[in-house]
């Protein structure tokens, strides 16, 4: 065996070994690299070196921003207000409340960028409300969770920044454009799965539609709605950077949750901003050991090995890229979001495009990939706040959430296979590919 070949056994095979032993995943990461570092006889400095280039990054610099962001808006007495403007749009259908909670995540997605957030503020609100009206408590919570994944589409999604940054610099613009139609067409086949199980559980109906109400409650929301436009709208214009749109955005955030909304105090923003340092240190150490691992993949050319492996298997493109969401969709089911999209993208996005899938179109791809694997055992982060939300065993919110799974990988072959459910907006905005 070349050293090559062990070094890449060391690597893999310890980072496996790590995660079955459950480790936390920045841990595997770090440790797994260093072992391989070792086995090659490396300067052990080289980690130091990688961690600190792994987050010397201005594109980087936003995902602090757009946390930040998201926790001054959750917590500053938006989510009553999304709800009730979710409430005026949908709540008089069949299963009223379950089109609510997911026209509700959509909206609040658009704001926080996170299904964990999705979940936790709007699930305590929500999943108790729904079971009142006389919804089942296992199906009021798998709506909650499956549609919390529309946040990770609907921009501002700090992830889409860190996939941009780790396929080489990708427009940020593009790649929150591209997040719009496949955000609503989740949101659509969640409704559409939802109205089938109301109607045949008979859950009720809301009161009936206002277009007055609903204009009441557009514009006692326009203010939250607003954050998402001056990010949205100042990036695709050029206006500004994603970075520099998303430190606006928390200054906005402030104002709105402090002086219009009032749903914080100055005592409250302190320990908002506690939150995100929690959330952001987590974040931050997982690209910096992220880093490292990336190195040695790269080092011992695993991408080019990967690739001409899988590609050598077949050279059907529509096999391949069935392979491709195979991949994702397993490696979230052990791993988080953002170690995924930084240790995967440099291995698969060269076989997507080889195959004619665009980077932004894979980038869709990964984050719908990660997000249902949120939601799936051993390591599904949301489904385990679902259930602690809704107090439901984690095996009857699986159960329930069955078919929405099946929503979610209809959405994700559109994505795959119709280029235009993606690219669209940025088509139209002027992107290229």
């Amino acid at each position: 065996m070349s050293m090559e070949t062990l070094a890449i056994v060391v690597l893999l095979g310890s980072f496996i070994l790590l995660i079955l032993l459950r480790f936390p995943i920045a841990y595997a990461v770090a440790l797994s690299s260093l072992f391989c570092l070792m086995v090659q006889g490396l300067p052990l400095t080289t980690v130091c070196q990688q961690m600190v280039k792994g987050i010397s990054s201005f594109s980087l610099m936003a995902v602090p921003f757009f946390i930040t962001m998201g926790c001054l808006m959750g917590t500053g007495g938006i989510s009553e207000k999304l709800i009730d403007l979710a409430n005026a749009c949908v709540g008089w259908m069949r299963g009223g409340m379950a089109m609510v909670n997911i026209v509700a995540s959509y909206f609040f997605g658009g704001i926080s960028g996170s299904a964990s957030a999705d979940t936790a503020s709007l699930g305590t609100i929500l999943i108790p409300m729904m079971v009142d009206q006389g919804y089942d408590d296992d199906f009021s919570t798998a709506v909650t969770i499956t549609s919390s994944c529309e946040g990770l589409l609907v921009p501002p999604s700090h992830n889409m920044v860190i996939y941009a940054t780790a396929a080489g610099g990708l427009s940020v613009g593009s790649l929150f454009l591209a997040g719009y139609l496949p955000g609503a067409l989740l949101a659509a086949s969640l409704m559409v799965g939802s109205y089938i199980i109301s109607v045949k559980r008979n859950y009720p109906k809301g009161e009936k539609f206002s277009i007055r109400n609903l204009f009441k409650q557009l514009l006692v929301s326009v203010w939250a709605l607003a954050a998402v436009v001056i990010v949205v709208i100042g990036v695709v214009a050029g206006v500004f950077t994603a970075t520099e749109s998303a430190a606006i955005a928390v200054v906005y955030s402030l104002l709105v949750s402090v002086y219009i909304y009032k749903g914080l105090d100055w005592k409250g923003v302190w320990k908002v901003l506690e939150q995100c340092i929690d959330t952001l240190s987590i974040v931050l150490i997982l690209i910096a050991t992220s880093s490292i691992f990336g190195y040695c993949l790269t080092t011992l050319h695993v991408p080019d090995k990967a690739a001409n492996a899988i590609i050598g298997m077949t050279n059907n493109p529509y096999v391949l890229a069935l392979l491709l969401n195979l991949i994702l969709l397993v490696l979230g089911c052990i791993m988080d979001m953002a170690p995924i999209i930084l240790i995967a993208t440099p291995i698969l996005l060269p076989i997507a495009t080889s195959i004619g899938i665009d980077p932004i179109q894979f980038g869709i791809m990964m984050v719908l990939n990660c997000g249902i694997g949120l939601l799936t055992p051993p390591v599904g982060a949301v489904l385990f706040i679902g259930s602690a939300v809704g107090k439901v065993k984690m095996e009857r919110v699986v159960k329930a959430t069955l078919p929405f799974y099946l929503c979610m990988i209809i959405v994700l072959l559109l994505i795959t296979f119709v280029p235009a459910v993606s690219l669209g907006l940025p088509w139209l905005s002027g992107y290229g590919g």
